[in-house]
């Protein structure tokens, strides 16, 4: 009888643990579907049917004249938002209200590598902005740029090789995931990757390994949400965090940790650890009379190493998607791949057939176009945050971007590829602050937004200057989106396109 009564006690202890935050919006008037237990509103995620992406998408479009709707992930109350302009106060107006992500689980038990600028909240997060902004000015990227046009190149040369005797059928998400890769490694790491060449390059399998969602890291992901204080000592990445740390000291050795004039990331990493320690106002504590204390954070090597990890996870995974998708568009879009091609012979010409920094600000309809992709599928699906006031502190903040770039009442036609919409004299620059988000907006906005942009250029244009795109037999249409994928979109099965070259006058 004992042992009967434990275990009823025991199981009413877990279905109210669980279930008690249930009534939150409904208390407070805000709409929501019906949660259940242990996977809240969550459970097509869980069971890989539904990306968090399209389940945001749909709660956003199922209630069109709402504001703000609830949802829950496992007992968690998050708020996904419809109204541009909460969303313009969130990012921001209001911004310091709304700063922390909320991105992992627990509090403070975190990952080493998830102490970079991306994932990291409060003081960590503050510190690191503060030191690392001024090594993304123009200045730099423009240092950086000839980096990014030599992998251009080998981008040129690779494809040349694969169409020299017919047309050849190519993975696009692939084909620009190697690129990308080759680009993270020289103008971050420093290092001669070679994934265009050498599909099994090391540095082309660490980048595999950072996205690699297996089925054990899914359960972990999904354990660590619905049991965070149980599994806190879980990790994600305990073998990419042993390759990362271990590849970085070996590069900060070789370079006797002094920048090495290269301009790439490690460098400026470099040169911000040599201004000592980052020092600076607390926005998490106060001192009795309510003043900030004064805090300061070493760049020690373990911080480092989760810098470059974002650098590479962020870098490679967002570029190559918002490339091989606006590839994808313009192989079904020919006349428009015609107009991007036409402007980039056009202005190649002006600067001696060569790709620099100058060519690629010229190239205003690739740009449209690029930004035309990145409407219809942003890398980031959405955007979060962490409520400290006004509702209570630790409820998470939707900005569903996929569902606000593909709403009719901002994008007319959302499913039609049109470049032309971002014309100055059509485009509404407010969108910019708080729909059309493919970078974020406000204090955390993406940092390496224009180094990620010209990159992306950079290889559509090589691409395109001598190669056209077609549909190819096993192409889908409408891929579907990878239901593994989390903040960053993945598509399921690839984007095979048939990779043509251009004859001398450009054409196909």
């Amino acid at each position: 009888m004992i042992f009967i009564a434990l275990s009823v006690i025991a199981l009413v202890t877990f279905y109210l643990y669980f279930t008690w935050t249930f009534d939150y919006w409904q208390k407070r008037g805000i709409k929501h579907d019906k949660p259940i237990l242990l996977a809240g509103n969550n459970l097509r995620n869980y069971i890989m049917q539904k990306s968090v992406t399209e389940l945001a998408t749909e709660m956003y479009f199922k209630y069109p004249n709402e504001k703000v709707v609830g949802f829950f992930r496992t007992r968690r109350p998050e708020l996904i938002i419809r109204d541009r302009d909460i969303i313009k106060r969130i990012l921001t107006t209001d911004f310091y209200h709304f700063y922390p992500r909320g991105l992992y689980p627990h509090k403070e038990v975190i990952e080493p590598l998830m102490r970079n600028l991306f994932f990291a909240d409060g003081d960590i997060w503050k510190l690191l902005r503060q030191r690392m902004t001024p090594a993304f000015t123009t200045g730099k990227l423009k240092a950086m740029f000839p980096l990014i046009c030599d992998r251009a190149e080998r981008l040129k040369g690779m494809l040349a090789s694969a169409t020299a005797e017919k047309p050849t059928t190519l993975d696009a998400r692939d084909v620009m995931a190697r690129y990308t890769t080759d680009f993270i490694g020289s103008v971050g790491f420093g290092l001669d990757a070679n994934s265009l060449n050498e599909e099994d390059s090391e540095f082309r399998k660490l980048g595999k390994d950072i996205f690699r969602v297996n089925l054990p890291v899914f359960i972990i992901g999904v354990i660590k949400e619905i049991f965070p204080e149980l599994c806190k000592h879980l990790k994600y990445t305990i073998l990419v965090e042993k390759n990362m740390i271990t590849l970085v000291k070996q590069i900060l050795k070789q370079r006797n940790y002094e920048p090495s004039g290269r301009n790439d990331f490690i460098d400026l990493l470099l040169e911000c650890r040599k201004k000592g320690a980052m020092v600076g106002e607390s926005i998490e504590k106060r001192k009795a009379d309510g003043t900030p204390e004064i805090i300061n954070i070493e760049l020690d090597d373990e911080l480092f190493a989760a810098q470059m990890f974002v650098f590479f996870a962020a870098g490679f995974e967002t570029s190559s998607s918002a490339t091989s998708f606006t590839l994808h568009q313009l192989a079904y879009h020919q006349e428009v791949q015609k107009k991007v091609q036409d402007e980039i012979d056009r202005v190649l010409a002006k600067y001696d057939n060569k790709l620099c920094y100058d060519a690629i600000k010229d190239m205003t309809y690739l740009d449209w176009a690029f930004k035309e992709g990145m409407r219809m599928f942003p890398s980031l699906g959405y955007l979060i945050r962490e409520l400290d006031v006004t509702i209570d502190p630790g409820v998470g903040i939707f900005i569903p971007l996929q569902a606000l770039h593909n709403d009719p009442q901002y994008f007319a036609n959302p499913e039609e590829f049109r470049p032309q919409r971002f014309h100055p004299d059509e485009f509404d620059k407010e969108l910019s602050k708080s729909v059309y988000l493919p970078f974020g907006e406000g204090p955390r906005a993406c940092i390496g937004e224009r180094l990620g942009h010209m990159q992306s250029l950079a290889g559509l244009a090589a691409i395109l200057s001598k190669f056209s795109v077609e549909p190819a037999p096993k192409t889908i249409r409408h891929p579907k989106v990878d239901p593994k994928s989390s903040i960053v979109q993945s598509i399921s099965g690839g984007l095979p396109l048939i990779f043509r070259a251009r004859n001398k006058n450009g054409n196909l």
